[in-house]
């Protein structure tokens, strides 16, 4: 990989943060590869990086890692440059460089770890979906998801939400989400039972460990403290709503579901920005386990995914496929982290 292909890569990722309102981590990726050269472990790593760094989110997990040594408080000098801290950006590149100077082997250990934040956020896309699929089926809803992370989008029902001047949801949520709204407001009508909570990922977050929270949280961008504070109280939710998260391949999770599921509630198989970073091999796996159990008959499939229709789309689509039939609709555009929704079904 050369240098020229790590900076551009690098420049991507600003100009993403920079839609996505983190102007911070913007600059952090505009630094970072001036800073790294092979008279560090980590800069080594990144400039000889195997894979393609945008697929496997290579700017996001150094930045996951120097935001790590922020939070823990093991490097002041770094958290001083941070938010809420205002610095030069000279003050910004000389802190970055002295951190990866002296934490040059940790940070080069945080490159193993594909990004994970777990975004609430996407909750309030996902919703209107899971609402329409209730109010369709009649049924109650029996939900699996891929790419959990660590499965606190599961607990979606336990959040408080308000779409303009419609709310959702329980008033007394520590969660609450707050969209905005482009267009038309989402259907929140129809009554929505959960019976079975069940999520899947190959690595997935153990939030009853303090190292993994803190893993949790570091990817998350340090200057959006709303996004912060949402996964400190969602982890606070957590700890009183049981559900389980198996460490398996998606496509093993997504057969083995399918095969048990149940005669009496709607099987739901959802996913949030996680499709792009599954193998093709591993996605056709889950679309023939979807298409054939469909075909096959017994209880009603619904998949339901937030992703990108494709790599070039500046937004996410909120998509939706029933069994039996097949057939598959587009209900909202939605921002990747759930800042604003696009209600575009009828």
């Amino acid at each position: 990989m050369g240098s020229d292909d790590i900076s551009r890569h690098f420049e991507k990722q600003a100009r993403a943060c920079d839609r996505m309102g983190s102007p911070f981590t913007a600059q952090l990726c505009r630094l970072l590869p001036d800073l790294l050269d092979t008279a560090t472990a980590t800069g080594r790593r990144v400039r000889e990086w195997p894979g393609n760094p945008s697929e496997d989110a290579l700017a996001l997990r150094l930045c996951g890692g120097l935001h790590a040594l922020v939070l823990s408080g093991e490097d002041p000098r770094l958290a001083a440059a941070y938010p809420p801290h205002l610095v030069s950006r000279e003050a910004l590149r000389e802190a970055l460089g002295g951190a990866i100077a002296v934490h040059d082997e940790q940070l080069c250990r945080t490159l193993d770890s594909a990004p994970q934040t777990n975004e609430i956020a996407r909750s309030g896309m996902l919703l209107p979906g899971f609402l329409a699929i209730a109010r369709e089926a009649g049924l109650p809803l029996d939900l699996h998801e891929i790419g959990s992370s660590a499965g606190l989008n599961l607990l979606f029902d336990r959040f408080h939400y308000l779409y303009a001047d419609t709310e959702w949801g329980d008033q007394a949520s520590p969660v609450r989400l707050a969209p905005q709204i482009r267009g038309r407001v989402p259907a929140l009508g129809g009554a929505l039972d959960i019976v079975g909570r069940k999520g899947s990922d190959i690595a997935p977050i153990e939030i009853a460990r303090p190292e993994e929270r803190l893993r949790l949280a570091s990817y998350i961008w340090a200057d959006q403290t709303e996004r912060l504070q949402r996964l400190t109280a969602a982890i606070g939710l957590a700890a009183s709503e049981p559900f389980a998260i198996d460490r398996v391949d998606a496509a093993d999770f997504v057969g083995t579901a399918l095969a048990g599921r149940r005669p009496d509630a709607m099987f739901v198989l959802f996913h949030s920005i996680m499709w792009q970073y599954l193998p093709q091999v591993t996605r056709g796996r889950i679309e023939q386990a979807l298409a054939d159990a469909g075909r096959d008959g017994g209880a009603p499939i619904a998949w339901l995914r937030m992703e990108p229709v494709t790599a070039q789309d500046p937004y996410a689509t909120l998509r939706l496929t029933l069994w039996p039939g097949g057939i598959t609709r587009d209900l909202a555009r939605c921002d990747f982290h759930g800042r604003w929704i696009e209600w575009i079904a009828g």
